[in-house]
């Protein structure tokens, strides 16, 4: 029985090594264009939509590294302030904006089946038809926690038109100092590219769709293609469920990592990380009971057997587990270096996966306790968990927290 258990932990490890897109490689990373290349007489417009709720310790770095973008064609930037309660719209509007760029937009309250967040950038784009309609060129989906380098936007649009790409996505930058952040935050991105390996997202010819928020390039023709915002409408996964309908209509994916952005929201804490996580992760799995079960099995057998093997197994099980659970700790190296952390951090990776694991069902928990997805002082109880297809799913229920 424990000879047999080690020789699975063997053969998935075989599988996700060799067989699941290099998800253990560093990644992608997008370097400044030359300034030939980045910058042209006919460079394409590009809308920015920056969605900000409550967001008054970023608002002011992040749209101002987007006011001074270094871009040749026409750059406008549409702020949505989404009831905010703590001056994030003032603080928008007092910064200098030499060119004209900046609209900031007070949001509506949310229609019932919408997610607050695509709300807000739904509006975004409906004032980007306003101003230019049937424009053409590219829509820019960041964050208000985001800091952009000048050549940031010039560099994602040289390589939506070099490879001819209808959507350009990056992970940007994160931030990693304080001990919890050291400890979970590096591992989170090593389990999104598990979940979306960069290279078969990348692969017109594998279904695999992801991407990340913080950092979306979008052709605007591409979506309409899909029909609009309209189409993500409840997903609370939003930027893997536009990859979804994006790459279900035909269109070209790019997911890599970023130098030319990083994002100023800390997670001092674990419970902090802890949070972010529950917020998601059972919607990841569609509220399946089924999937949960199956993803804490996946998790122990992938992450805290191989080490158990090494640990108090004998004979033949044993060295499977020291050689396997060698591999898995291996595996994380790469991640480590991009955030110039030491490789003795990896030596945690059970651990850190059990942390995770723990609060998947954490989120389960939530859900099934009513308390559903809170973020931003809105609660979703039964978000939908669109996973990019069209269809006549019957609306979320959501509810505002007080105060909220």
């Amino acid at each position: 029985m424990i000879l047999a258990l080690a020789i699975i932990c063997a053969i998935i490890w075989v599988g996700l090594i060799f067989c699941h897109g290099h998800f253990w490689q560093a990644g992608p990373i997008l370097q400044p264009a030359p300034v030939p290349e980045a910058q042209t007489n006919i460079a394409p417009d590009v809308t920015v939509v920056v969605p900000a709720r409550d967001e008054a310790p970023s608002i002011t770095a992040a749209v101002g590294s987007l006011l001074k973008q270094d871009y040749s064609g026409a750059l406008s930037i549409i702020l949505v302030n989404d009831r905010s309660t703590d001056g994030t719209g003032t603080l928008a509007r007092a910064l200098p904006d030499p060119h004209n760029r900046l609209t900031v937009l007070d949001g509506a309250t949310p229609e019932p089946g919408w997610s607050g967040k695509l709300w807000a950038v739904a509006q975004g784009v409906d004032e980007a038809e306003r101003q230019t309609p049937h424009g053409s060129g590219y829509l820019f989906l960041t964050d208000a926690d985001i800091i952009h380098a000048p050549d940031h936007i010039a560099t994602l649009v040289a390589k939506a038109q070099a490879d001819r790409l209808h959507m350009v996505s990056e992970m940007v930058e994160l931030q990693c100092e304080t001990l919890a952040e050291r400890a979970l935050v590096p591992a989170f991105v090593f389990f999104f590219t598990l979940l979306y390996p960069f290279a078969k997202v990348n692969n017109p010819q594998d279904k695999t769709a992801g991407a990340a928020g913080g950092t979306i390039l979008l052709r605007r023709d591409m979506l309409r293609q899909i029909g609009g915002i309209q189409a993500l409408k409840g997903a609370l996964i939003d930027d893997c469920t536009l990859a979804s309908c994006v790459k279900q209509a035909g269109g070209r994916l790019y997911l890599g990592h970023s130098c030319l952005a990083r994002s100023i929201r800390p997670y001092p804490t674990a419970m902090d990380i802890w949070r972010m996580i529950t917020r998601t992760a059972y919607v990841q799995l569609h509220f399946s009971s089924t999937l949960l079960v199956l993803t804490v099995l996946a998790m122990l057998v992938v992450w805290i057997t191989p080490l158990a093997l090494a640990l108090f197994a004998h004979g033949t099980a044993q060295w499977i587990g020291v050689v396997v659970w060698l591999t898995s700790t291996l595996s994380f190296v790469p991640t480590l270096r991009r955030f110039r952390l030491s490789p003795l951090w990896a030596l945690g990776l059970p651990f850190i996966a059990g942390f995770y694991t723990a609060a998947t069902v954490g989120s389960a928990l939530n859900h099934h306790l009513g308390h559903g997805v809170v973020w931003k002082n809105r609660a979703y109880t039964e978000a939908i968990p669109n996973n990019g297809r069209t269809s006549s799913t019957p609306p979320e229920q959501k509810k505002q927290i007080p105060g909220g």
